[in-house]
């Protein structure tokens, strides 16, 4: 077996230690689950995505992803840093039809003046029921909110476009800066509300903003306190703010600015693109830039 390249990207970020962290290992072929399962514990990142050779006909590229714990279908940010790092490799530029554990995806990769960009379009939005108010008001006192922070437009829902969390829409962003969550309960509550990964994000953006929304990610329930910047979460969170009639769509999309940041500091930016039929919201793409860490050869 020839050496494996084991990359830090980290994405969604256009600054080296900000952004969201990722491992790739660009050729994984040869690997098994419990290899990758290793070497996702050992780099210790949210999540590690592995390059295999297609397994058919309707993809280009084979992606498992690992979080130190466990497999997991797909992810944005691993995804921006799996197709970043085949692009520093002189990968083609251009449409890549990626398979995951959620189905295929198609990923683009274009460079601008400004560097690489990844753009990927994800599953269409699905939307479960929204949570009672007894499981809504035990899951608030979990983050450590009051019943009445909650922002009262739009209900406390699991949205997904492949990989979906739990859409937790609140009042304020002081309030979101100050969470202090008691993982221990979020993980417990992870079978009943639906959900391992609860994003709490708030529209109450600051004059001179480039940015809509402002969010924060726990999932504890699969080995990830908190993460610094979540593509399966803020691009979910673009359909539920068209379903909601909180996003206005110009020409058929919606498009806005997301930022993500965590209790320690760090975090990012993602782009999102809403395809609105009809006042629903039917298609979602993401887009994010990264840069490179860190690489070796073992």
């Amino acid at each position: 077996m020839s050496p494996l390249r084991i990359y830090r990207i980290d994405a969604f970020t256009t600054v080296r230690g900000e952004g969201n962290p990722a491992g790739v290992v660009t050729d994984a072929r040869g690997l098994s689950a419990a290899q990758m399962q290793a070497i996702a514990a050992e780099l210790g990142h949210s999540e590690t995505a592995f390059v295999l050779p297609p397994r058919g006909d309707d993809h280009d590229v084979h992606v498992r992803f690992f979080s130190p714990t466990t497999e997991v279908p797909v992810c944005g940010h691993a995804t921006v840093g799996a197709h970043f790092a085949l692009a520093l490799e002189g990968g083609a530029r251009g449409m890549r039809r990626q398979l995951t554990g959620a189905g295929v995806q198609q990923v683009e990769t274009r460079e601008d003046a400004d560097g690489i960009v990844v753009r990927i379009r994800q599953n269409a939005p699905t939307f479960d029921a929204p949570l009672g108010d007894e499981l809504v008001r035990e899951l608030a006192d979990a983050l450590g909110l009051a019943f009445d922070e909650l922002d009262p437009r739009g209900p406390v829902q699991f949205v997904s476009t492949g990989h979906g969390k739990l859409m937790v829409p609140i009042r304020s962003r002081e309030r979101l800066l100050a969470l202090r969550p008691d993982m221990t309960r979020l993980a417990a509550l992870g079978e009943r509300s639906g959900g391992r990964g609860y994003f709490v994000f708030t529209l109450d953006a600051q004059a001179g903003d480039d940015a809509l929304t402002h969010g924060r990610m726990f999932a504890p329930g699969i080995g990830i306190e908190e993460d610094p910047v979540t593509g399966n979460a803020n691009g979910p969170m673009g359909a539920w703010l068209v379903k909601h009639g909180l996003l206005a769509a110009r020409d058929a999309e919606a498009r806005f600015r997301a930022r993500q940041r965590n209790g320690a500091g760090r975090g990012g930016f993602v782009d999102v693109a809403v395809t609105v039929e009809d006042g629903e919201p039917t298609a979602v793409a993401i887009e994010g830039r990264a840069v490179l860490g860190e690489r070796v050869e073992r």
